[in-house]
């Protein structure tokens, strides 16, 4: 039987109003155990060999970021219990309160779109939500980073909520944090990501159907099968963006995802206020957005508007491997 360190349980710091689990200080990583499923591992007293997720990443060679469920899997290849949900701030809390640090999905900056993040805390005193970060501080202490509850749920609520609950079995059976065949939706849209990593695109789109057949208020489902549609060509793309939009008005990547198949169609009014709309709910998520919106605007005529997006997308992506030939448009406008 395997052993797990449910004695972390005890040891958060405690205090009216505020939690703070002890999550270990984690540096490895690799794309298929993320940096954020190693240390919830770690929490639970959990060491994943490396080289088991060395050997799983040699199936994605030139993939870009992390692969979430293959760390998701091998968290459950050695007794773990996994579940993911479109959750809320009170389940959250529950789950810190159980002794059980959650991971959301949290957005991205200029041209990473999104991210995984430990959540260790809370502290209602000072009205901030504490997430984990890798790093000591210049004193060697352990760092916490602190975001206002807020601008917190705020950011959160731009994929939905998601969360990731990553447990030994007897503790993640106690945690009351969703419907289980809406978790099992959740999960279906995770692997379908997968199967589009491994260039199975039309399984990918099949399992986003199971996904919302489960549930046809998963708005990462509408949102993922729009996005597969759009890449694939299809119109039908527009029906599950704008689902997405309708369960989640906050839907970044379905705004942002609609706007891309609206500029393709040279449907520029339709493609600019999709953009920004996205850009409205964070302005820095995605840098190349605002070259995107640049063309619509240029399209339009609004000259103006056109060069100052430009220049956005140049400074909030400084390396664009078109600066020269965005700053040549920059300068003929």
């Amino acid at each position: 039987m395997i052993g797990f360190n449910s004695a972390r349980r005890a040891r958060a710091a405690v205090s009216a109003g505020a939690r703070d689990l002890e999550v270990p200080q984690v540096k490895e990583e690799n794309i298929c155990l993320p940096l954020s499923v190693n240390a919830v591992c770690r929490y639970w007293g959990v060491e994943i060999p490396m080289d088991e997720a060395r050997k799983i990443a040699t199936r994605y060679a030139g993939a870009r970021g992390s692969i979430l469920i293959e760390g998701i899997c091998l968290a459950e290849a050695h007794g773990l219990s996994c579940s993911i949900h479109h959750s809320s701030m009170a389940a959250l809390r529950r789950s810190i309160e159980a002794g059980a640090p959650p991971i959301v999905i949290l957005p991205g900056l200029r041209d990473t779109v999104q991210h995984a993040s430990v959540i260790s805390g809370y502290d209602d005193t000072e009205g901030t939500i504490l997430h984990y970060i890798p790093e000591p501080g210049g004193g060697g202490e352990f760092q916490l980073g602190a975001i206002p509850q807020s601008q917190f749920a705020e950011m959160w609520g731009e994929d939905g909520m998601l969360l990731i609950s990553i447990a030994p079995p007897e503790i993640a059976a106690s945690l009351d944090l969703g419907d289980a065949g809406r978790a099992r939706s959740n999960r279906l849209c995770f692997e379908a990501e997968r199967l589009s990593l491994q260039s199975r695109g039309e399984e990918a789109v099949e399992m986003l159907r199971e996904a919302i057949g489960m549930d046809a208020s998963n708005s990462t489902a509408h949102s993922l099968l729009g996005g597969m549609l759009n890449s694939a060509g299809s119109a039908e793309c527009t029906e599950h963006y704008g689902r997405a939009l309708e369960i989640n008005p906050r839907c970044y990547l379905a705004h942002r995802g609609l706007g891309n198949h609206l500029l393709k169609a040279k449907d520029y009014a339709g493609a600019e206020r999709s953009y920004t709309a996205a850009i409205g709910i964070n302005a820095a998520r995605f840098g190349p957005i605002h070259k995107n919106r640049g063309i619509a605007r240029l399209e339009l005529g609004d000259r103006e508007g056109a060069r100052a997006d430009l220049e956005e997308y140049l400074r909030q992506v400084p390396s664009a491997p078109d600066r020269r030939d965005i700053r040549k448009a920059i300068s003929e406008i």
